[in-house]
Formats: C-alpha cells, sequence, structure tokens
C-alpha cells in the first residue's frame, strides 16, 4: 500500500525502477553511517587506536576527526553542488566522492593498534567521501518524482537506509560476537574486517542507482572547463542574491542549529555510552535497536509530514530529542540506554527524512544541487562544531554528562528559528523568495 502511494503519477522517467534505484542508495552507504560512524568506529577508537589515553582526551580527538571532515565539506559543498548542476555530473560526481569513501573504508582495516594519528586520517577520507556523495544524492530528489511524493520518497529512502544499515551492522556484529565461527581470531579482528565488508556492501549496493536513476540534464549547454566557469558564476550570483531567498535562509539557519544536535547523537553516543562505563554488547544492542525502529518510523514520519506539515512532525522529533538528552545525562542503569535507543529510533530518520523533503519543496529543482550544496553545508558545519564541543563540555567540566547540555542548547535554538518560517513556504508552492 504505501509503495503504490509512493508511484502514483511519476510517469516513465520517475517511475518505480527509477525511485527505488535512488531509494536504495540510502540502504547502500548506511552501512557506513552504521558500521564506521556510529558503531565500530567509535569503539575502536577509544579501545583499539587510544589505548592509555583518557576516555575525556579519547572522546576529544574523535570530536576533532568528525570536525576535520565536515570542514572539508564545508569549504567545498557549494561550489561542488554548483558544478555538478552546471556540468549535468551529479551522479559523476557522486560515485567519485563514493568511490573514495569506500577505499578509505576498507584501508581502515589495516591500521594497527595505538595509531590513533593514522586511523583519524582514514577516518576523515572516508567520511568526506561518504558526505560529499550524500550531497549530491540529496540533490537527486528533484529529478526522481513529483513535488507531492517527496516527503514520502525521502521517509522511504531514510527508512531502507536505516534497515539496511541495520543488517550490515548485525551482521558485524554478530561476527564480533563469535569471531572463532567466522575465522576470526578476536572480537578486534572481526570489528577492524566490518570496515571491509562495509565497503564492499556500500559498493554493491549503489549499482542501483547507477543504472536506474537519470543524470539529470546540465544548466545550459557546455561543459569542460566552460561547465567549472558556469558553476563558479553561478555560485556567486546565488551567493549574492541569498538574502533575497528569505524561507530558504531560515530554514538553513534552523537546520543548521538542530541537525547538529542530531549529528552530534549519531557520532558520539557509542563513544558517550562506552565513557559512562556500559559494556560493548550493550552499546551495540542499543544501536541495532535504533536502527531497526529507524525503518518503520522513518517511512510513518515521510507520511505523517504529508499529513500535518513536516514542521509539525519536525517539531515533534526536537521534543523527543530533548526528553532523550535530559535523560541522558543522568542514566545510570543500561534499560535506560535502551529506552534512550528506542526513543531516537523513532525520531532520528523523520527528522532527516522531512528536512531533505521539506527542503526540496523550498528551492528551484533545476539548481537543487547546488541549493543542496547549501543545505549540506549547514549540515557538515553543524558537524564541524557539536561533537568538539560535546568533547570540550566533558572535558571543562570533568565529566561527561554535562556534553548533553551543549546538545540540548542546539535543539531549542533550532525549534525555536524553525518556527519563524511562515506557513506558506510549507506548502505546494515552491518559491525562491517571500513576496
Amino acid at each position: 500500500m504505501v509503495t503504490e502511494e509512493f508511484m502514483q503519477g511519476s510517469g516513465a522517467r520517475r517511475g518505480r525502477r527509477t525511485i527505488w534505484g535512488w531509494a536504495l542508495y540510502d540502504w547502500a552507504n548506511s552501512a557506513f553511517a552504521t558500521v564506521v560512524l556510529a558503531g565500530f568506529f567509535p569503539l575502536l577508537f577509544q579501545d583499539f587506536w587510544n589505548v592509555g589515553t583518557t576516555p575525556e582526551v579519547a572522546n576529544l580527538r574523535l570530536g576533532w576527526s568528525n570536525s576535520a571532515a565536515s570542514l572539508v565539506i564545508v569549504l567545498s559543498a557549494p561550489l561542488l553542488g554548483a558544478l555538478a548542476d552546471a556540468a549535468g555530473a551529479r551522479k559523476r560526481l557522486l560515485f567519485l566522492f563514493a568511490l573514495a569513501g569506500m577505499i578509505a573504508t576498507g584501508l581502515l582495516a589495516g591500521v594497527p593498534g595505538g595509531a590513533w594519528l593514522s586511523a583519524s586520517l582514514l577516518f576523515v577520507c572516508a567520511t568526506v567521501g561518504f558526505m560529499g556523495a550524500n550531497l549530491l544524492y540529496d540533490a537527486l530528489l528533484t529529478s526522481v518524482a513529483p513535488p507531492a511524493q517527496w516527503h514520502a520518497i525521502s521517509g522511504l529512502g531514510y527508512g531502507l537506509g536505516y534497515l539496511g544499515g541495520g543488517l550490515m551492522y548485525l551482521g558485524c556484529v554478530v561476527a564480533a560476537l563469535r569471531p572463532e565461527a567466522f575465522g576470526f581470531a578476536d572480537s578486534t579482528q572481526a570489528a577492524l574486517a566490518a570496515f571491509v565488508a562495509t565497503a564492499i556492501w556500500w559498493a554493491l549496493f549503489s549499482l542501483p542507482l547507477l543504472l536506474l536513476v537519470p543524470e539529470p540534464p546540465a544548466v545550459g549547454a557546455a561543459g569542460g572547463r566552460s561547465a567549472w566557469l558556469r558553476g563558479f558564476a553561478q555560485l556567486r550570483t546565488t551567493l549574492g542574491n541569498l538574502r533575497r531567498y528569505r524561507s530558504v535562509c531560515i530554514f538553513l539557519l534552523a537546520y543548521w542549529l538542530y541537525i547538529d544536535g542530531v549529528g552530534t547523537v549519531i557520532r558520539m553516543a557509542v563513544a558517550y555510552g562506552r565513557a559512562l562505563g556500559f559494556e560493548r554488547d550493550q552499546l551495540i544492542t542499543a544501536l541495532l535497536l535504533v536502527q531497526f525502529i529507524g525503518f518503520p518510523s522513518a517511512i510513518a514520519f515521510g507520511l505523517l509530514g504529508q499529513r500535518i506539515g513536516p514542521r509539525r512532525g519536525i517539531t515533534i522529533g526536537l521534543a523527543v530529542y530533548i526528553l532523550v538528552c535530559i535523560w541522558g545525562a543522568l542514566i545510570r542503569s543500561p534499560w535506560e540506554f535502551f529506552a534512550i535507543a528506542i526513543l531516537v529510533g523513532l525520531v532520528q530518520g523523520g527528522v532527516q527524512a522531512l528536512s531533505r523533503s521539506c527542503y526540496a519543496r523550498l528551492i528551484p529543482a533545476h539548481m537543487s544541487g547546488e541549493f543542496f550544496g547549501f543545505y549540506n553545508l549547514m549540515g557538515k558545519f553543524a558537524a564541524l562544531i557539536g561533537p568538539p564541543l560535546f568533547g570540550l563540555f566533558g572535558a571543562w567540566f570533568g565529566d561527561v554528562r554535562y556534553s548533553m547540555l551543549a546538545v540540548i542548547l542546539l535543539f531549542v535554538a533550532g525549534g525555536v528559528v524553525l518556527w519563524r518560517l511562515p506557513d506558506s513556504a510549507f506548502g505546494n508552492k515552491r518559491s525562491l523568495s517571500d513576496s
């Protein structure tokens, strides 16, 4: 029933195969988000690559690593999007970044214990590949279906991402818990092998997008060097006129604030739980709960956004996140960590999905690469601040629990700015400016 709603009226180029080809890239790249970004890398970074350091120092190094990757995307995202639009190269650039991310991810398996700097450098390269490809993937949303379906299709993508990432993570967890059954010497060796498996999974399930989703046409007729020049020119024009796009600017500011909180929770939750003394198995189980609950919840949020509006849907998610942060600062028992994981799973994908589709309604479709460049710039600029701030709060106050204070502030501020948008911005009309 749900999939039929996604497909009605999409036409030949916007049919079932194109939509599923696009959505399955979420299934592909979410293996990196779960196994590397949220799961095994934070655990190994603290227990294997940072042996002999305190949890506060390891968390701070992890935060700066995330920040370095985000800085690269912040500096390149708008130009990358403008170039992709001008050259008609969204798919080609997507796969260039994805390939770099896959290679760096696989190479993490060869980093020896204690070599935290080498692990950090490869992690930065892999994360830049992941985020750069996501910028271009998000921009393709406007070309695979009519605007009326974007909330639901964005939810479908995130739902498949949670399911695919969860299944991949589950397989890696089973191998880490029973390494001898899979031919590994110990759980650490199995965890390192998970990076290679993730790179292969990412590559394999990227093929549907490569084969089934058409490349949107270039904005203009020329290619090569002239595409670069037009990309620079269009970026300069948009930057100069950005103040005219009032709804876009307000939304980007709100998104920058609240997605900083979402990203910090994703990137730092496992390290936070480890610093509180929870066992690896407990943290792994909690992350699995997030993934498998996130699958139906993201799809449901996409449909909810069509019924009550994306702003209300996002606000519900932010309210739950604030509750999660307050509870997380007071947590004492493993069952509480599991309960918090369930709450996060209910709203995490929904906030991400509705943000992506809501933004798509505000921008011109033929310039989606460039405008999603700004979208990803704000998201990654947020990651440039959130994880280091999370680590610094724990270091400043001498207790990692104080880190939650920074995250609460981000969710509250983002929600306040989001409600500064006029109601008309969330209707069927997609405008560049408010008249």
